[in-house]
């Protein structure tokens, strides 16, 4: 595809999603440079008032680690007797973890399922991002031994609700949208730059995209006195 064919299919899918380059996330660029990162966004977010600090780091998919977070939520809050509010958990997904940010539409549309090897229970790929909505009302005065009640729901729209903050690894999109493009899971043609803009404008909601997620957790340890947590699952 020459330059001027290149710039013109971006154009017309970037007019087809409603997407300006201002509205891409981070950027279009492999690498994402400091006056396209929202700074203040991921200030805001990680250090709000907050007396227990916990980041999750996660590479591997392994959907397991949202019900280690909802047990620190449940440990901190009953046990340990930390207020809601005063608890601070980050999710710092990247490599395949990272599509847990990613929309339904992203993917129905890439195919994620197929592309991650992730089956359901008849052993077909999942076709959408089944982890995000919540399964039981959000309701504080709830007991916490219900386990159709929130505190052990292991979504992460109620964890979220509970104060999880979602990052998204703009480098890990990226390295995404190369794969995705040269696996065939995107029509022919489409761009690593085409796709990654595409994915970084259909995050799940509340999702903040940081340059890189191993650079983030380094920013989360050392700046914001986060602590770190890699369960082996």
């Amino acid at each position: 595809m020459n330059r001027g064919a290149f710039f013109a299919s971006s154009a017309a899918l970037a007019h087809a999603m409603g997407v300006t380059p201002q509205a891409i996330p981070g950027g279009s660029n492999l690498v994402e440079r400091a006056d396209e990162f929202d700074l203040a966004a991921f200030t805001r977010v990680v250090d709000r008032p907050a007396r227990i600090r916990q980041l999750y780091e996660a590479v591997a998919f392994h959907p397991a680690v949202l019900n280690n977070i909802k047990n620190s939520f449940n440990g901190l809050q009953f046990g340990f007797r930390y207020p809601a509010a005063a608890i601070s958990i980050v999710f710092a997904p990247h490599g395949a973890s990272a599509a847990y940010c990613y929309s339904d539409e992203i993917w129905r549309r890439y195919r994620i399922g197929e592309y991650l090897k992730l089956t359901d229970s008849q052993g077909s790929p999942v076709t959408a991002n089944t982890f995000v909505s919540q399964r039981a009302r959000f309701d504080v005065d709830a007991a916490p031994d219900d386990e159709a009640g929130m505190y052990q729901d292991t979504s992460l729209e109620t964890l979220q609700r509970r104060g999880l903050v979602v990052l998204t690894c703009h480098t890990a999109v990226q390295e995404h949208a190369r794969a995705l493009a040269a696996r065939g899971f995107a029509p022919p043609g489409t761009s690593r730059r085409q796709i990654a803009d595409d994915i970084l404008t259909h995050l799940i909601p509340g999702a903040v995209v940081v340059p890189a997620m191993v650079a983030a957790i380094a920013v989360l340890q050392a700046a914001y006195r986060y602590t770190y947590l890699a369960p082996q699952l």
